[in-house]
């Protein structure tokens, strides 16, 4: 797009601000590291980053004195020009740069691009802005390490993360919302709190339940398990891995064999540790032959399967290689396709509001006009008119991703959106007209002929390990009281009432509340303190006075002190918390 810089769309001006400012920072690096040897330096939705080979690793020292270098780069207002060479002038122009020379021999036709500013010269299709001077407020972020070409068998270069936006107040807003995000992240968290942990030396990506991170899944999945029981799915469990067979006839070893674990030999034959759960669902609903009036079958499984990511990719619990889906399978007729798809989207909405999620984003992805699809076009129509109908008919707002579905059929897609705004990716309903196809699934028509019945898979938190991710940082490891790992700590002021603050938590677990006594040889105020920095809903302190009434002073992890409170006026407030709003 041509035209000067203030006539252009924001989204465009962003983009070449962003795109000079990384080629501005790289420049600035070459005057620190002389020697150093330049990556790639693409713009990205909240700034830039710059990949770079460098002599030693970077510090967080040095950022600022990077900084310092662009800000006179920018003062001094240059132009960037823009300049075609041929490639033999760009190899001898770059001889010192390994990786240029890489990306000009992969460049097609005998000329190569470059934008150039006051002494610097990068390999670079453009736009950029018009002079140094237009670039706006800026700060550099952070340095990570990131495989050249993101192949983890390359070299390892040292990436510098940059935010920018066009005015201050935008990117202190950023600023702010990212030391957010810092404050609440899970995997910092989990280690506080003792939820979870990762050992990376016996295998990365795979995840160890503490046990207060294993209580917390445990109230979700029994919630779950209930909520799908009232709406008549049957729970099924299914085995972790699959004769070769199986993942042939399902297309997996076709068109997922990246994704999947490297097979093992059981008595001769290859077996593969599952993906995915729906071809097991499958043959659950192939046992027997089914009848019209058996439809609707929905088949539930909190299904723990396994995938390969790339080691550069794990982030915590939101990218793991060993999940658990808290999947479900509906095999319907045609005639309550619409039904169901409006039930799942009821579902939804229930678990949203148990969890405290007041906003998301719904999206319709559709089929791709010009590729491959499975099934017939008047299914996809049929499917994508459902899906639309569902979504309309239950008023929620949703964006139509054009080409978006998968092959074997069109989907709705549900972000959340937490309490700073970020999007996450949850429930899934999807359309499939592969599976049935290619597993040959019929049921007895009321005509007695054989039918095909359509197939929705269906996800409503998405993986119990993401989810949980979500959830810590949502509401910042103080989870609500009926989803805290220890809803209650009861401190003794001193040993002579440890025999009372006994008998309180013993009264309180029997009303199935989950309390704890710290009899540690301690301060009070030490362990009130320690009990908030666990995000423990109640403190509940006893000394001569609590005993005398027989209750405990209680104080919230909010700070807040109620005073002295009689023990059934306690466990009466603590059980009405310990619901979830729809239960």
């Amino acid at each position: 797009m041509s035209g000067k810089l203030s006539e252009l769309p924001k989204e465009e001006r962003l983009y070449r601000m962003r795109h000079s400012a990384a080629h501005i920072m790289a420049e600035a690096v070459l005057k620190l590291f002389p020697g150093a040897k330049l990556g790639i330096g693409p713009p990205i939705d909240t700034g830039f980053y710059y990949d770079f080979d460098l002599p030693r690793p970077l510090t967080p020292e040095d950022l600022p004195r990077i900084e310092e270098l662009m800000r006179e780069r920018i003062a001094s207002d240059v132009p960037f020009v823009h300049d075609e060479i041929s490639k033999e002038e760009a190899r001898r122009l770059f001889a010192d740069q390994t990786y240029k020379l890489e990306l000009i021999e992969e460049i097609e036709g005998d000329s190569v691009s470059l934008y150039r500013h006051a002494d610097f010269v990068d390999l670079c299709q453009g736009p950029h802005v018009e002079r140094t001077g237009q670039v706006p407020p800026f700060k550099l972020l952070s340095v990570a390490g990131a495989y050249w070409r993101g192949d983890e068998r390359r070299p390892m270069l040292q990436r510098i993360y940059g935010a920018l936006f066009e005015t201050e107040e935008e990117l202190q807003e950023y600023l702010h919302r990212l030391e957010e995000a810092q404050r609440r992240d899970h995997r910092r968290l989990g280690r506080e709190l003792d939820l979870f942990s990762f050992h990376e030396e016996y295998g990365p990506g795979l995840v160890y339940w503490h046990p207060k991170g294993a209580r917390v899944r445990a109230i979700i999945e029994d919630f779950w398990r209930r909520e799908h029981f009232r709406r008549g799915y049957d729970l099924v469990y299914t085995p972790h891995i699959g004769r070769a067979t199986l993942w042939q006839t399902s297309g997996h070893l076709d068109f997922y064999a990246e994704n999947m674990y490297s097979p093992m030999d059981v008595d001769g034959q290859d077996y593969y540790l599952k993906p995915m759960n729906c071809p097991f669902h499958i043959q659950i609903y192939k046992s027997r032959v089914r009848s019209y009036r058996e439809l609707p079958i929905r088949l539930a499984e909190l299904g723990t399967v396994y995938r390969y990511e790339r080691s550069g990719v794990l982030h915590g619990l939101m990218r793991v290689r060993g999940f658990t889906q808290d999947d479900a399978h509906i095999f319907c007729r045609p005639d309550q396709v619409q039904e169901e798809i409006e039930s799942c989207l009821d579902f939804m909405l229930l678990f949203f509001d148990a969890f405290g999620f007041r906003e998301f984003r719904v999206y319709l992805s559709t089929r791709d006009a010009e590729g491959k699809y499975a099934g017939s076009l008047e299914d996809w129509q049929m499917a994508e008119s459902t899906l639309r109908r569902a979504v309309e008919d239950r008023g929620l707002p949703y964006e139509v991703d054009e080409g978006g579905a998968v092959f074997y059929g069109p989907k709705i897609d549900v972000k959340l959106v937490d309490a700073i705004g970020r999007e996450w990716q949850c429930t899934t309903v999807q359309f499939d007209f592969n599976l049935p196809e290619r597993f040959d699934m019929t049921y007895v028509a009321a005509d007695g002929s054989r039918q095909r019945p359509y197939m929705v898979h269906r996800a409503m938190l998405g993986s119990m390990e993401r989810f949980m991710g979500v959830l810590i940082e949502h509401y910042a490891g103080a989870f609500p009281v009926w989803l805290a790992p220890v809803q209650a700590v009861v401190i003794p002021i001193a040993d002579r009432h440890l025999g009372h603050a006994e008998a309180v938590a013993r009264r309180l677990r029997e009303a199935d509340l989950r309390v704890e006594v710290d009899d540690r040889q301690e301060r009070m105020q030490a362990k009130i303190r320690d009990a908030q920095l666990q995000k423990v809903p109640y403190m509940l302190i006893v000394g001569d006075r609590e005993v005398q009434a027989g209750g405990a002073a209680v104080r919230l992890r909010s700070g807040e002190d109620l005073g002295t409170v009689p023990l059934d006026e306690i466990a009466s407030r603590l059980a009405a918390e310990s619901r979830p709003a729809t239960g």
